[in-house]
């Protein structure tokens, strides 16, 4: 990415890998240029069309018909997410409401308009699905009253994670299928669920993805870990060619029971490369920590993960809340939520780590991507720079 960066400072907008003219493009998209210069796509009338055909496609081999009402409830801005289901389920010929997100007040009137028009298929992230359904708690609505029967997602980990996965599904009433990669390869949906559910399928010839080892750049065997790359195949605006995506999976060969011969990520993307965290020489992913707490009896919806040094040792600490039913059980409940929490914590991720449990509520919701891991260890190390004094 930061290649693609430098190529559009020193060939503005589009870059010097833009392949097409600039009055060809019809679409721009871009990053939000929160980690550095922003990066714009620019794609063409063309590239429009393919991405549309491919999401259709694939939203097809996750059972969404004609038929269906496709409620996108995520950011209509420079995310190609949105964008990108709403012109596959256009050109699939189901009714398309892009209803967006992030406006104040916006998920209650989310609610309103999922009992009012009764939509059978919803797109977002996995914490912004718990998000609406927890606000749909508050307002007094089941969330199983709305008629959803497909919840699908992209942007994040969590919708191939069991426990996450799970929880949506209990608490929808519906069936959970997981998408995406960058939206620098888009058609994005070029990783995507089919109604087999054995995992994120790889459509080869929307984008080619190998799955490589991310210091040599060189294919892994199936049943390897390693990182996505992607080729782009129809692209003419930009196409990508061996684009390292710094994700995390595991992949192996088809077929997939659906019939179709790509292999598949079996636990879809579960992190990212850079994510990862060392504690006391234990290697920590975000996604562990997210599927044990999540599957905690009495996980109450959020969570964070603090991670600091303490006299030159890494300390690692999990704020967590608890749910309605724990809380009204009293005390002694939520104390044995705590312990059972780091028995768990310290049982998968081989490290320990202080939990400390808050109400119902009390930490912030996030209705895009959710960002839950603080590390405080740059602060320590500025201090220790400046003598202790900040």
């Amino acid at each position: 990415k930061e290649e693609l960066r430098l190529a559009q400072a020193e060939h503005p907008p589009f870059g010097d890998y833009a392949c097409v003219e600039e009055s060809e493009v019809h679409h721009i998209h871009g990053t939000s240029g929160t980690t550095g210069r922003p990066t714009a796509f620019g794609i063409s009338h063309a590239d429009w069309r393919v991405i549309a055909n491919e999401h259709a496609r694939v939203m097809w081999g996750m059972g969404i018909r004609p038929s269906d009402t496709v409620f996108i409830g995520s950011f209509f801005s420079l995310y190609m997410g949105s964008w990108g289901v709403l012109s596959g389920a256009e050109r699939l010929g189901a009714r398309a409401f892009p209803f967006g997100a992030g406006a104040p007040g916006q998920t209650r009137r989310a609610i309103v308009w999922l009992r009012e028009l009764r939509p059978t298929v919803f797109y977002g992230t996995p914490s912004y699905a718990l998000h609406v359904a927890e606000t749909a708690a508050e307002m007094g609505v089941d969330p199983r009253e709305v008629g959803l029967r497909i919840l699908f997602f992209s942007g994040e980990p969590g919708a191939s994670i069991p426990s996450i996965r799970e929880k949506i599904e209990r608490t929808f009433g519906a069936l959970v299928y997981d998408s995406g990669s960058m939206a620098e390869v888009s058609p994005w949906m070029n990783l995507g669920e089919s109604t087999a559910r054995v995992g994120m399928l790889c459509w080869q010839d929307v984008a080619y993805t190998e799955v490589c080892d991310p210091l040599t750049f060189r294919r892994v065997p199936y049943g390897a870990e390693g990182t996505p790359v992607y080729t782009t195949l129809e692209r003419l605006s930009q196409p990508m060619v061996r684009l390292l995506s710094g994700d995390l999976t595991r992949w192996e060969a088809g077929p997939s029971p659906c019939g179709r011969t790509y292999p598949y990520l079996p636990k879809g993307i579960y992190g990212r490369i850079d994510e990862m965290f060392t504690i006391r020489g234990e290697n920590v992913y975000p996604s562990a920590i997210d599927e044990v707490v999540t599957a905690l009896a009495g996980y109450g919806g959020e969570h964070r993960v603090v991670i600091s040094r303490e006299e030159a040792m890494d300390e690692l600490a999990v704020r967590l809340e608890f749910d309605a039913a724990t809380k009204s059980a009293g005390e002694h409940a939520i104390e044995t939520l705590r312990l059972h929490a780091e028995e768990q914590l310290r049982t998968v991720l081989g490290v320990g780590a202080r939990v400390t449990l808050v109400p119902p509520g009390t930490l912030e919701r996030t209705e895009f991507k959710a960002r839950r891991v603080i590390d405080d260890r740059d602060l320590w190390r500025k201090d220790r720079a400046m003598g202790g004094q900040r």
